[in-house]
């Protein structure tokens, strides 16, 4: 493996670098790369997984916010024929430029804890254009996206992620895998995003809106959540238990209820 110049995690990119062997085997095992793929990896650090993915797979794309870390994996990887690194900051970040419908986009990466929910619903704008998604995330976060209706950890995020992707819990991944080592435990996951859905809401950007409002205070009542979206006269047309919490409600519940609001409007 090619000697990386030393670097000290930077606390505001929420840096923590991959560094044990046997997992970032296991993560290229379970992204299986192609030689056609259509790959790029957001926050590739220090090339923990940009050196292996490189050997088994001839194209490359990168995206790195760290200018330091950039110029390293520039010197690094930079002669290779098929590497291609965009040095900014993958929130804003337009996918959409890179992949397409007969060319999806397979997104890989080890995404920062401290932006890691909004980075991943910022990839769900691109969904028509990604094939699947493999990431190295916080393992609350990971049991938030995989959680169901009456969990504890089920909420904003696991409803939306579910209502565009199919998610899978792969491996969990100790916190000493990492150096700095964090404070919290890491899991794999892996989502691939619904070709067609199982429920179709009407207005995607309503459908998130009416979740998170259900959830801004997720000890009230449906009735009390909603009443910002309607009058309060006709909450009682919805055709749904008014009384019940959010957290009890179901994927296919929510874009029901989005829909049902949007007739009533």
């Amino acid at each position: 493996m090619t000697e990386v110049r030393h670097h000290r995690a930077r606390k505001r990119f929420g840096q923590n670098f991959l560094v044990d062997p046997n997992i970032i085997d296991k993560i290229v095992g379970a992204l299986a790369p192609g030689e056609n793929d259509n790959l790029i990896e957001i926050g590739p650090g220090q090339g923990a997984l940009t050196e292996p993915l490189l050997a088994t797979t001839p194209c490359l794309q990168v995206i790195e916010v760290d200018r330091d870390l950039a110029a390293d994996l520039r010197k690094r990887f930079g002669g290779h024929p098929g590497f291609r690194l965009y040095e900014g900051d993958a929130l804003a970040f337009d996918f959409g430029k890179l992949g397409t419908a007969e060319q999806p986009l397979r997104v890989v990466g080890n995404l920062p804890y401290n932006i890691s929910t909004p980075l991943l619903f910022h990839l769900l704008n691109y969904e028509s254009v990604i094939g699947d998604m493999h990431f190295m995330l916080q393992r609350e976060v990971v049991d938030r996206m995989t959680a169901g209706p009456g969990s504890k950890t089920y909420g904003r995020l696991g409803i939306i992620a579910q209502y565009h992707c199919r998610i899978d819990f792969l491996f969990p991944v100790p916190a000493t895998c990492f150096r700095p080592v964090p404070q919290v435990e890491s899991a794999i996951v892996r989502l691939v995003p619904h070709r067609q859905k199982p429920y179709l809401a009407q207005d995607p950007v309503f459908f998130r809106k009416v979740v998170k409002l259900a959830f801004q205070q997720r000890r009230k009542t449906l009735r009390n959540a909603l009443k910002p979206l309607m009058d309060s006269s006709r909450l009682n047309e919805l055709d749904i238990d008014l009384n019940a919490r959010p957290e009890t409600l179901s994927v296919s519940d929510f874009v029901h209820l989005s829909n049902r609001i949007l007739t009533l409007k």
